[in-house]
């Protein structure tokens, strides 16, 4: 149900798409949005062990069980990518319109500038390597969040890593015994 959800609205996006970003569409944003949220919700679903029972924190033996986890720590790290990328600066057509909006990121490219080509701006890879980064690392490496949302979606995505290596661990030392 969840799949054919996004897949409507990621259908609705493409259909209404008028290519070059011409000006601000609050209702392109909301549809935007909704589906970074109900990633979100689903996989805290999962998380929560509401969906099934080879998700659960039993950490059952099952063959599905094995898999649960690392899927929901990539669905974690994509969602949270994409979170940032949508949250930053208003958001990927905001700054491709040259949004004046304080960015809630300072990249390395934006405090060394002779680096980069002219009129540099972050794209999706780089907020997924921030995610990554957050997630595995537990910490941003380059790339420092200068306002307090940021640093809050950075903390709950650390701590959704952090619990997400204790069920892998728990799960390791439950099959060892």
């Amino acid at each position: 149900m969840l799949f054919v959800v996004l897949l409507g609205l990621v259908i609705v996006l493409i259909l209404t798409d008028r290519g070059p970003i011409d000006g601000p569409a609050t209702w392109r944003r909301v549809l935007t949005v909704m589906p970074i949220g109900l990633i979100t919700i689903a996989d805290g679903a999962r998380r929560c062990g509401w969906f099934t029972a080879s998700c659960s924190p039993s950490l059952s033996p099952s063959k599905r069980g094995r898999c649960c986890q690392p899927v929901i720590w990539l669905t974690n790290v994509i969602a949270f990518g994409l979170w940032y990328w949508d949250l930053d600066r208003g958001g990927a057509a905001a700054r491709a319109l040259g949004s004046t909006a304080g960015p809630a990121f300072l990249f390395p490219e934006m405090l060394n500038p002779g680096q980069v080509r002219k009129g540099w701006c972050p794209t999706f890879v780089d907020y997924l390597h921030l995610s990554v980064n957050t997630a595995m690392a537990f910490s941003p490496a380059d790339v420092s969040a200068v306002k307090p949302w940021a640093r809050l979606t950075m903390m709950a995505e650390e701590m959704i890593s952090v619990a997400v290596g204790i069920l892998v661990v728990a799960r390791a030392v439950n099959i060892l015994r």
